[in-house]
This record gives C-alpha cells, structure tokens and sequence, in this order.
C-alpha cells in the first residue's frame, strides 16, 4: 500500500496504542477524516471518523443503486419508456396535487 505525502500527518503506531494514548489518537478523528495505524511500520488498518464512515456508506448506496438502475435499464431495452406526464396522468396526480403536498421525509 502506496502512502501519499499528504496522509504521511496521518499515520498513527501501534506502539501509541500500547502506551495508553488511545484516547488521544480518537481525539484527532474530531480534526482528520481517517487515521492509519502501522504496526511493523506498515499499514496495518485504518480508522474512520463517524463522518467519514457515514460518508463512505452513502458513495456506496448510491454506487449499488447506480449499477441496479443500469442493470434494469438494460434488461427492458424493449420497453418504451414512460414520461413524467404519462405517470402523473395514470396515477391521477396534478401539478396542483404536487404543490400542496409540501416536503415529505421518507425514513
């Protein structure tokens, strides 16, 4: 695993981990994103912050549902598509009934 220059200020020992300064490499995941833990001086694992954690799972939710949609896409090639209107007017929805139906949040 190749290190950039500019993750070398990331770079955590192990040994810091035994020495009982844990709490202090956790602090610094309020200022960097990620922190790499070498052990034997090598890359041994990678700690995220929360954010970045979160971050990462959302690139690939959307990567997965990036790839669904162009595998369905290529599955009906044969059927026509359907315009936004075409949806609107066979479920009987208006404009007007998108307006008032405000912001919703799907959880």
């Amino acid at each position: 695993m190749a290190i950039a220059p500019g993750m070398l200020k990331s770079l955590v020992s192990i040994t810091q981990f035994n020495r009982g300064q844990a709490s202090r490499i956790f602090d610094r995941l309020s200022t960097e994103s990620q922190l790499i833990v070498l052990k034997n001086n090598q890359p041994s694992a990678v700690i995220l912050s929360p954010e970045e954690y979160e971050r990462l799972l959302e690139i690939e939710e959307d990567y997965l549902l990036m790839v669904e949609a162009q595998t369905r896409l290529a599955n009906n090639e044969n059927v026509p598509a359907k315009s936004f209107e075409d949806v609107m007017n066979n479920l009987g929805i208006t404009e007007e009934d998108l307006r008032q139906a405000g912001d919703v949040e799907i959880e």
